[in-house]
């Protein structure tokens, strides 16, 4: 496993050596530093944390800006662990860059969801709505009926309604690398990628 951090860019299309037009997500992958190596005799787990994306010296707290000044490496925003790295042995204050992935491998990519606000039973949970005969005039786009009468006189927990919609953690399983630019730091994946422009992924090597 593994992987890298990186930000969404933007969708476009490629074509590739037959001429099929594939739709992708462009992502700015790292580059990213190794800042911490754990190990299961000393931690228990084994892992790598790694920062992406530089912050100014004056946003970190001491002992963070004592970590990256003993590193050599500038103050990193994001720090997230990935575990079962990669088949080489990294130690702290490597770089690593988009040159781990190659063409045509499967990743995993997590992100947050763009948030769409308060939203009906119809848009949030995909209901059809009520029937629009029967001298129905207000009831075409409602829940329906949510629960009992006389017993036990209560809405349970759990029950579909309307809500908040958006900023959850989504995860594509698998999706194919289409493309790398190593010069600009570039990895096209085919397909949507979860998060608006400019926010924070994680690509996942399987």
């Amino acid at each position: 496993m593994g992987g890298l951090l990186g930000k969404k860019i933007r969708m476009t299309q490629v074509f590739d050596d037959k001429g099929l037009v594939h739709p992708v997500t462009v992502i700015a992958a790292g580059p990213c530093y190794v800042t911490q190596v754990k190990t299961s005799e000393v931690d228990g787990y084994d892992a790598v944390q790694i920062g992406y994306s530089e912050l100014k010296e004056k946003h970190l707290k001491r002992p963070q800006g004592g970590l990256f000044k003993k590193l050599g490496i500038k103050p990193q925003k994001y720090l997230r662990e990935f575990a079962n790295f990669y088949d080489k042995e990294v130690k702290p204050g490597d770089e690593l860059k988009v040159d781990i992935f190659k063409e045509g491998e499967s990743v995993c990519i997590s992100g947050i969801s763009k948030g769409r606000g308060f939203q009906g039973v119809m848009k949030r949970h995909n209901f059809s709505g009520g029937n629009k005969t029967h001298g129905q005039s207000d009831r075409m786009r409602a829940p329906g009926s949510l629960g009992q009468s006389s017993s036990p006189s209560r809405v349970f927990k759990g029950i579909k309604m309307g809500g908040r919609m958006g900023t959850d953690r989504v995860t594509i399983a698998a999706t194919r690398v289409i493309k790398i630019d190593q010069e600009k730091n570039l990895i096209f994946v085919k397909g949507p990628v979860p998060g608006t422009t400019d926010s924070l992924v994680e690509i996942i090597k399987l």
